[in-house]
């Protein structure tokens, strides 16, 4: 298997499910804001203090992959999840975290996101940590949030974790000129996705950017990403 933490892995091989501390040693905290009527926002809070800290969509899923992270070899990593919307309809989540459908949705959205929950972390457990210290992490619709928000805020999200995006948020026929680094990953059993994902991989190699893209024997889910992820951690903190 290539290295994961090369410049460009592209690897057909599938990742082994990571190990997971259990129980975990660090806390879930969890919090509800008073947008959308009261949306949750999880926190991994590492044992240790925090190196590095990652912002998520998504993060009723991916603040509790915290126990997968003390299992590996990476810095002392904390998770900021925000949860998904409870609506029924997908398209609301879809709205939420695709800038192209519905910009005053996705505009509520981000301002939570990059401004109400920043601000949080920071007083409630005074963590603010420099942008190469700081990543922004999505899986499946998630994911073109992570983009767009590295996009959008290169001078908070030093990094972007992209697993599996969707196809609504595609790479604009002009890329900002400065760029996060970019870690982007795709499964073979999911085609549509992979494509998606090696799409933006090349715009973003094109404007100069620092990309890894792996291409995985895996399919859209759980346990296709947990297992990225900590290679995504490693690869983005690790010295």
């Amino acid at each position: 298997m290539d290295d994961p933490t090369a410049t460009n892995p592209v690897d057909a091989e599938p990742v082994p499910a990571p190990a997971r501390a259990d129980p975990i040693t660090g806390e879930l905290i969890t919090e509800t804001f008073d947008y959308d009527g009261g949306r949750q926002v999880t926190v991994y809070l590492p044992p240790d203090p925090p190196e590095a800290v990652v912002f998520a969509g998504d993060g009723q899923l991916i603040a509790h992959w915290g126990g997968y992270l003390e299992a590996a070899d990476v810095p002392s990593t904390m998770i900021v999840g925000a949860h998904r919307t409870d609506a029924e309809d997908e398209m609301v989540r879809i709205r939420e975290y695709s800038p192209a459908f519905d910009q005053k949705q996705f505009a509520a959205h981000e301002d939570f996101f990059v401004e109400d929950v920043r601000s949080w972390v920071r007083s409630r457990f005074g963590v603010a940590l420099p942008p190469e210290r700081t990543a922004v992490c999505g899986v499946s619709a998630s994911a073109e949030l992570a983009l767009a928000m590295g996009l959008r805020h290169p001078d908070l999200y030093g990094t972007i974790f992209s697993a599996s995006p969707g196809g609504g948020y595609r790479p604009p026929a002009v890329l900002p000129s400065a760029l996060p680094r970019t870690y982007l990953t795709g499964g073979t059993l999911e085609p549509f996705f992979l494509e998606n994902a090696t799409r933006w991989a090349d715009a973003l190699r094109g404007a100069g950017a620092d990309v890894v893209m792996t291409e995985r024997v895996g399919d859209h889910g759980d346990s296709f990403w947990q297992a990225e992820f900590t290679l995504m951690v490693a690869w983005a903190f690790r010295p």
